[in-house]
C-alpha cells in the first residue's frame, strides 16, 4: 500500500492507494474519522451490485446506511442532492456524519456536495471505483452537479478526510468506462509528466488490457501527481488550472449534448485534440509533438463520433465556468510534459478547429499506424 498525504486548507488527508484495501474486512471501519454518529454509504445501484458486499464487510463495525442513487451523468443534478439530503434527514444524520462516498466521478462528485452543503458540512470518505475518480476526480475536494446551461456549475471546495483508491475495483469496469479514464491519464502525462508519456507510449496495449503491475504504477503516479497540485493550489487560482487541459471543449461538449451521449472522458479526449490542435496553429506545439499527443489519445480506442453540431459546443463555452469576464481561459500544450494558461486564442480559430475536429481523430490513427510500420 502506498500512503500520499494532501495538503489542504481544511486539514491535510491521506490518500492510500493499494490493492486488495476494500476486501479487508472490518478495515476500512477502522481508517474513519473518529467518532462518527452515524456512517452513511453513498453508492449507485450499478457499483453495489459488484461491491455491495465488501463494503459492507470493511465498514461493518460503523453499522453503515446505504443510500443508492443514479450516476449517470443526466442525473447529476440538485434534485438527485435534494433526494439524497432527505434521506440523510430520515436517516437521522447529524453534524456528526461520516458520509462515505463508493463509485465513480459522479458518484463522489454528488455525495462530495452533499457532504459540504447539509447541516453545512458534515465529514466526507472517497472511495472511488473507476479510472477517472482514483487518479483525478476523488483527490482535491472540488464537488458539483451540473445545469442544462453548463457542467458543474453549482458546487463547491470541499476536501475529504480520506481517499481509498483499490485498483482492484476497476477489473469490474466495461471496456468503455475504462478507456475513458485513460484519457485523463494521458492528461496528467501531458501536462506534467514526460516519463508517464513515455511509459505510455511503450505499454498502452498492457494498460488498455488491464496488466496488473502496469496500472497499479499508474494509478498511483496519477493520484500522487494530482495530490500534488491541489496542494499547492487548492482553489484554482494559479497551477491547479493546468488540470483542465481537454476540459474546456470537454466540459461544452457534455452540455450541448445533454450529457448523454458522451462519458466524461471521452468528451475530454476530443477536448484535448482541439486543444493540441489549437496550440499547433497558433504556433505554440511542433508538428511533431501534436503528432504525438493526438496518436496517443487516438491509441487508446475508437472515441464516440461528436454527437452535436459546432455551433452547439460554441455557444456553451461561454458558460464555462473558468472563462474571466468573458475571455476563455485555454489550457494549450507547449511540449509533452508542459503547457500554458492562454485568454488570446480567436474566436474564428476556435470555430475552425471546432469544424474540422472530427476529421482529426482519423489523422491521427493513419499517423499513428504509419509510424507502427
Amino acid at each position: 500500500m502506498k500512503r500520499f498525504v494532501i495538503r489542504s486548507s481544511g486539514g491535510d488527508y491521506p490518500l492510500l492507494c493499494g490493492r486488495g484495501l476494500v476486501r479487508r474486512g472490518g478495515w476500512l471501519a477502522r481508517q474513519l474519522p473518529d467518532d462518527p454518529s452515524g456512517v452513511f454509504l453513498l453508492s449507485s445501484p450499478t457499483v453495489w451490485r459488484h461491491w455491495g458486499r465488501a463494503l459492507t464487510s470493511a465498514l461493518a463495525p460503523a453499522r453503515p446506511r446505504r443510500i443508492l442513487f443514479d450516476d449517470r451523468e443526466v442525473a447529476k443534478n440538485l434534485q438527485t442532492v435534494e433526494g439524497i439530503a432527505r434521506q440523510l434527514v430520515r436517516g437521522g444524520g447529524d453534524r456528526g456524519a461520516v458520509l462515505v462516498a463508493a463509485g465513480g466521478g459522479v458518484v463522489g462528485d454528488v455525495a462530495g456536495f452533499v457532504a459540504a452543503s447539509y447541516m453545512r458540512g458534515v465529514r466526507l470518505v472517497h472511495i472511488p471505483s473507476t479510472l477517472v475518480a482514483q487518479v483525478d476526480s476523488s483527490i482535491g475536494g472540488k464537488t458539483g452537479v451540473n445545469l442544462r446551461e453548463g457542467k458543474n456549475l453549482v458546487g463547491a471546495f470541499y476536501p475529504p478526510r480520506l481517499v481509498v483508491a483499490d485498483p482492484d475495483m476497476l477489473a469490474t469496469l466495461d471496456d468503455r468506462q475504462f478507456r475513458s479514464g485513460l484519457y485523463e491519464v494521458v492528461k496528467y502525462a501531458v501536462i506534467s509528466d514526460p516519463l508517464l508519456f513515455d511509459v505510455l507510449e511503450r505499454t498502452l496495449g498492457r494498460m488498455t488490457r488491464r496488466d496488473g503491475s502496469a496500472l497499479d504504477w499508474v494509478v498511483a503516479r496519477c493520484a500522487r501527481a494530482k495530490g500534488e497540485i491541489v496542494g499547492r493550489d487548492e482553489r484554482e487560482s494559479g497551477l491547479r488550472q493546468v488540470l483542465n487541459f481537454g476540459h474546456t471543449v470537454g466540459h461544452a461538449l457534455e452540455a450541448a449534448s445533454g450529457y448523454r451521449r458522451l462519458l466524461h472522458g471521452e468528451a475530454v479526449g476530443w477536448g484535448m485534440l482541439a486543444a493540441v490542435e489549437i496550440a499547433r496553429e497558433l504556433g505554440r506545439l511542433s508538428q511533431a509533438q501534436a503528432n504525438r499527443v493526438a496518436a496517443l489519445v487516438a491509441g487508446i480506442g475508437r472515441l464516440p463520433r461528436i454527437p452535436v453540431a459546432p455551433a452547439a459546443i460554441l455557444a456553451r463555452l461561454h458558460a464555462d465556468k473558468k472563462a474571466r469576464a468573458g475571455r476563455l481561459r485555454w489550457v494549450l500544450p507547449r511540449r509533452v510534459g508542459e503547457v500554458e494558461i492562454a485568454e488570446d486564442v480567436p474566436l474564428a480559430l476556435v470555430r475552425e478547429v471546432l469544424n474540422r475536429l472530427p476529421r482529426l481523430l482519423p489523422a491521427a490513427r493513419q499517423s499513428s499506424a504509419g509510424e507502427a510500420r
